[in-house]
């Protein structure tokens, strides 16, 4: 109709992309959005006048005292980065450590008189910087104006001055930029922002009062300093190390771990606690739920990315993220783990990486791996779904705990390899290890999950006809076998098992277990007979492609005859302890007599296992068998790690500076047919960047 207008119903907005929830906003709830980016900066205005204008505007403030310049004193052999212990760092800013006095030049255009002039020198960080928040910091030269801040002049000379400025030890780690203010009756005169007084704080293990103090001058060396490493891995009886290149003081790596933390729209206010820093990275390592850095592949299919047995070291994998903004391809364990320590020491948490050797994937807290046989001791590997990792890596951080009880900061675990969610996210800790130890499962962070990757017990389960499951044998003590680091100051290992975990069958080990039972954790309590025949299998170190015998050893401990109905297993494995195919398959019938040993052989042919290897690959043996006299089941395990051909690095003549130099590396093919797209990738830390 003629003079009426048809209301028209407000559009929609568009919906989420499929598969993400709508980003929600600060908007109705927060006056200003929660400042989460280090890279976003608010400019602070070179003059600022007291009042309102007179007649004639504001009068010039060019006859009070002015800046004329400033020298951050950040070369590489000057004074801060030397006693600050970042002099390693390859960057063109400033790098101080908080809680430690650094210095800076400030030159004016007259000398400066103390009971005259004023002037302060201004610390922001964020695009919202508040003094009540710790990003707005003003610090003053005189004993009688101080701010969370210390300063002091230092020297005085002409028209310099040295100023001594002393952070607070627990403030906001990140990348800050500095102004010199200069205050007058009419208002404030400033430096106009210059990226050159642009300056990074980083945690401090070298001061008592910090959070990571450690007051170990070799460990503080090797778990903050050192850039290189090894990684162990391999089997329990069968160590094997990886070499690795940290690379934390490489160029672009500090400004690439401070966007790790702003993609994570982490606070910036929280950006000082180490507990909160850790815990955010563990999850912004790995691309699971919130685009981080890695993307886990297990499979051995690469295509679209880097093969994790490739890389050698973090720089590359960090810069990339950085540059791309996307996550990258391919990580395993250990690669989180590696590029997790780049991450801490480059902010300055001390760190190590850990390697467990048969580490439980326990999902359902019940502290058990289970493996089930049928009523005539086969294994059944469609029921048989748990696994154990052969090897997995983790990071232990040293902080203190103000969170906890007393006694247990310390070294934390954190483990960026997405494995189970906490509190939403694929991430764990930081968690106490000695809270592990000592069976106090109910600390954060995720204390549970950590005491039973080396905790559990591994129950061999006879399944009847009906579907009824009797334990046949636990075994106590297979899980957690070992744990690794590297010595600090060495390239040799170090067994800190007992940081873990009390020896087995101790009474100390009984209490701790008695303790994680009181919060929660149910562990097996069957005490199966023990049968009277023991099984051995041997240690073998073999090679790819090689032809070998494994002699399977029976002991019969008893005064009567024995007759074992054995079932003899061997599948390639994953390192995660996942099967891919069976490629062996034996059922001896073994007799033993009384009190006697009998060794049975089995050849083991390469083309056998060839065809079925993944990358990483293992052979998993695992024999199993039933006592005909005694109805007694007897169990074996053992995991073969293949070697592959080994690597040999020759260099040229001793290197000198601006000469060129010529790395050779050999390695010897030990199959009977030719080897294609073979590709060596290599770097050198300092030397040459990765190539292959």
């Amino acid at each position: 109709m003629s003079g009426q207008s048809t209301p028209v119903a407000p559009s929609a907005p568009p919906p989420p992309p499929a598969g993400r929830p709508p980003k929600v906003t600060n908007r109705g709830r927060t006056t200003v959005p929660v400042d989460s980016s280090n890279s976003e900066t608010s400019d602070f205005p070179e003059v600022e006048y007291f009042g309102l204008p007179g007649p004639r505007g504001f009068p010039p403030l060019t006859g009070f005292l002015d800046i004329s310049g400033v020298d951050m004193v950040k070369n590489p052999d000057e004074k801060n980065k030397v006693e600050h212990h970042t002099a390693l760092f390859q960057s063109d800013k400033l790098i101080v450590r908080r809680g430690q006095e650094f210095q800076v030049k400030i030159t004016f255009n007259r000398a400066y008189k103390p009971a005259e002039d004023k002037f302060a020198v201004e610390f922001v960080i964020g695009s919202s910087p508040q003094y009540s928040k710790g990003t707005y910091i003003p610090v003053f030269p005189t004993k009688e104006r101080q701010s969370s801040w210390e300063g002091r002049i230092v020297n005085t000379a002409d028209n310099t001055i040295t100023m001594g400025i002393t952070p607070k030890v627990d403030c906001v780690v990140g990348k800050y930029h500095m102004y010199v203010a200069v205050l007058t009756p009419f208002g404030v005169r400033r430096t106009v922002r210059d990226d050159s007084r642009d300056l990074y704080i980083l945690f401090n293990p070298w001061v008592k009062d910090d959070s990571v103090f450690l007051d170990d001058e070799q460990e503080r060396e090797e778990c903050v300093m050192n850039e290189v490493g090894i990684i162990y891995h391999g089997a329990y009886d069968d160590i094997a190390e990886r070499d690795w290149n940290y690379g934390q003081f490489n160029y672009g790596v500090l400004d690439a771990c401070l966007y790790i933390m702003d993609r994570s729209e982490m606070p910036i206010t929280n950006r000082g606690d180490p507990i909160k820093v850790t815990r955010k990275a563990s999850a912004m390592l790995n691309s699971r739920d919130d685009e981080g850095v890695l993307v886990g592949n297990w499979s051995g299919d690469y295509t679209y990315g880097v093969s994790p047995t490739s890389w050698t070291g973090s720089t590359e994998i960090l810069l990339t993220y950085a540059s791309s903004k996307m996550p990258v391809c391919y990580a395993q364990c250990w690669v989180y783990a590696a590029v997790f320590n780049t991450f801490l020491r480059c902010l300055g948490i001390p760190s190590r990486v850990i390697t467990n050797y048969f580490s439980a994937h326990d999902n359902d807290g019940n502290l058990k791996m289970d493996i089930i046989l049928d009523d005539n001791g086969r294994i059944d590997r469609n029921r048989t779904r748990d696994s154990i990792w052969n090897y997995h890596c983790w990071n232990e951080c040293f902080m203190s705990r103000p969170d906890l009880p007393p006694g247990f900061g310390g070294w934390q675990i954190v483990d960026a390899t997405p494995q189970e969610t906490s509190d939403g996210m694929y991430r764990c800790g930081p968690a106490s290890v000695n809270a592990i130890k000592h069976g106090h499962i109910c600390f954060p962070f995720d204390a549970a999950f950590v005491f039973a990757e080396v905790n559990s017990d591994v129950v061999f389960y006879s399944r009847s006809k009906d579907g009824t499951m009797e334990p046949v044998k636990v075994n106590r003590t297979h899980v957690g076998r070992l744990v690794l680091t590297k010595t600090p100051g060495a390239m040799t290992r170090r067994d800190i098992t007992d940081q873990y975990k009390f020896p087995e069958g101790t009474t100390e080990e009984r209490t701790v277990l008695e303790k994680a039972e009181e919060y929660g954790c149910h562990r097996d309590k069957s005490n199966p007979e023990v049968a009277d025949v023991d099984l051995t299998l041997p240690t073998l170190e073999i090679s790819v492609g090689d032809d070998f015998e494994m002699n399977l050893e029976f002991v019969n401990r008893s005064d009567e005859r024995r007759t074992v109905d054995m079932y003899i297993s061997g599948t390639v494995v994953y390192y995660t302890g996942v099967t891919t195919s069976e490629f062996l398959f034996r059922d001896p019938t073994v007799e033993i007599g009384p009190n006697k040993t009998v060794n049975e052989l089995i050849t083991v042919e390469s083309k056998r296992y060839l065809k079925y290897l993944v990358e990483q690959a293992n052979l998993h043996f695992i024999a199993t068998g039933k006592i005909r006299e005694t109805g007694q089941i007897v169990t074996a395990m053992k995991v073969v790690a293949l070697r592959n051909p080994k690597l040999t690095v020759e260099v040229s003549a001793t290197g000198k500076v601006n000469e060129e130099m010529v790395a050779k590396v050999q390695f010897t093919n030990p199959f009977s047919f030719s080897l294609e797209n073979v590709y060596v990738r290599m770097e050198g830390p300092g030397l040459m960047a990765p190539k292959f």
